[in-house]
């Protein structure tokens, strides 16, 4: 192999790594973000993790979070519990930097893998 054909690998290794780094990092999100709102409505212990996969599920169904928003919204709203889709997108925001923060600390002490297979 060339030092061409070495970069190439190299790049592609790190564009492996980092697309499942951000993948992890969206279902980290989301998965906080369920439980947040399950907390919202009342839910505790296995109903609020079985919510919160929930809510993860539906974030795969639409990959611009409109359905995840949607279902968060409904539930929220049959349950009269007030809040907004604005303050969903920004705890969204919010719980983003958490799950980073939580990957990278994973990554860091060895608790997370992802390296390229």
């Amino acid at each position: 192999m060339n030092v061409f054909d070495d970069r190439e690998k190299a790049f592609e290794a790190k564009y492996h790594v980092d697309e499942e780094l951000a993948f992890k990092v969206n279902a980290r999100r989301d998965k906080l973000l369920g439980l947040w709102v399950a907390d919202k409505l009342g839910l505790t212990g296995p109903d609020a993790e079985a919510y919160a996969r929930a809510v993860l599920e539906s974030d795969f169904a639409d990959p611009g979070h409109a359905a995840m928003v949607k279902k968060l919204s409904d539930d929220l709203e049959a349950k009269n519990v007030a809040i907004s889709p604005e303050k969903l997108h920004r705890e969204m925001d919010r719980l983003l930097a958490v799950a980073r923060a939580q990957m990278m600390g994973e990554v860091a002490d060895g608790t997370q893998d992802i390296s390229p297979e």
